[in-house]
Order: C-alpha cells, then sequence, then structure tokens
C-alpha cells in the first residue's frame, strides 16, 4: 500500500498545485510582454492585453546582444545555477545556434521559468513558466537590467 499512496498523494498534489503555478506562469508572462513592449520592443506576442493560449512568451529582442544579454540576467535570476553563464552554441534537433537560460527544480519542466531562442534576425527569445510570479517577475528584471545597462 505503501507505493500506491505515495504515488496517489504525489498524483493528488499536482492537481492541488497546477491551478496556482499556471496563474503565476500567465501572470509572469503578462508582466514580461507589457515590460517589454513599454521599453519599445514591438515583436512581442502575444501583447499583454490579448488573449493567451498557453504560457509561452515569443519577444523580438532585435539585436544579437540584446538576445545573448537577456538570457544571461534570466539565468542570474532563476532560482536554482544562477552562477551559470549561458553561451550560445549548437544544440542537437536546432539548424542555428542556440542561446538557452534555465535554472530550474526539475530539468526539463516546462512550468519553471526558461527561455531560449536562435541566434538568427529577428533574434526572438521564447520564453515560458514561472512556478512563482515572485521570482519570474524578479528574473525578467534581472534580465532586463542586464540587457540595458
Amino acid at each position: 500500500m505503501g507505493a500506491n499512496f505515495n504515488q496517489l498523494l504525489q498524483y493528488y498534489k499536482g492537481l492541488y498545485m497546477a491551478p496556482n503555478a499556471v496563474k503565476s506562469s500567465l501572470k509572469t508572462m503578462i508582466f514580461a510582454s507589457l515590460m517589454l513592449e513599454k521599453l519599445g520592443f514591438q515583436n512581442i506576442s502575444p501583447r499583454y492585453n490579448e488573449p493567451r493560449t498557453d504560457i509561452i512568451q515569443t519577444i523580438g529582442l532585435e539585436t544579437e546582444e540584446n538576445l545573448i544579454k537577456f538570457c544571461k540576467g534570466l539565468q542570474k535570476g532563476m532560482p536554482v545555477e544562477s552562477f551559470v553563464e549561458p553561451v550560445p552554441d549548437f544544440t542537437p534537433g536546432y539548424p542555428h545556434k542556440e542561446i538557452m537560460a534555465d535554472g530550474s527544480f526539475t530539468p526539463g519542466s516546462t512550468i519553471e521559468l526558461s527561455c531560449d531562442g536562435p541566434m538568427i534576425a529577428p533574434y526572438v527569445v521564447y520564453m515560458q513558466g514561472g512556478i512563482t510570479y515572485e521570482y519570474g517577475k524578479l528574473g525578467i528584471m534581472i534580465a532586463i537590467q542586464n540587457m540595458l545597462y
């Protein structure tokens, strides 16, 4: 009974926590969209006030330098491995160099804050997640600060 109970407990815990995690992720992406739009970035989808169908936010950062600095800044704001510095490189399955930032508790988790982007124009970063709005907002603020200063 012990193994089955633990599996059920994890299942029900996931169901219990999921609505709050999704809400935080959506708030984080709306915050990112609004902040970057206010800073003058135009290639943003969806915009902060548009309907959303998932937790992914795309932001055209316009230059290679902006893309690299944004990803490095977001990594600095991660709750895990904030000391790691992302660098563009070839990644299996991608035709161009990519840069990725991810400091999640669960490797490969799509609900935790992460971003990646190809090193080609228009230098779009694909961002997702943010289990808690507070650390998501902090990460985005650090990413923006790192990109602009």
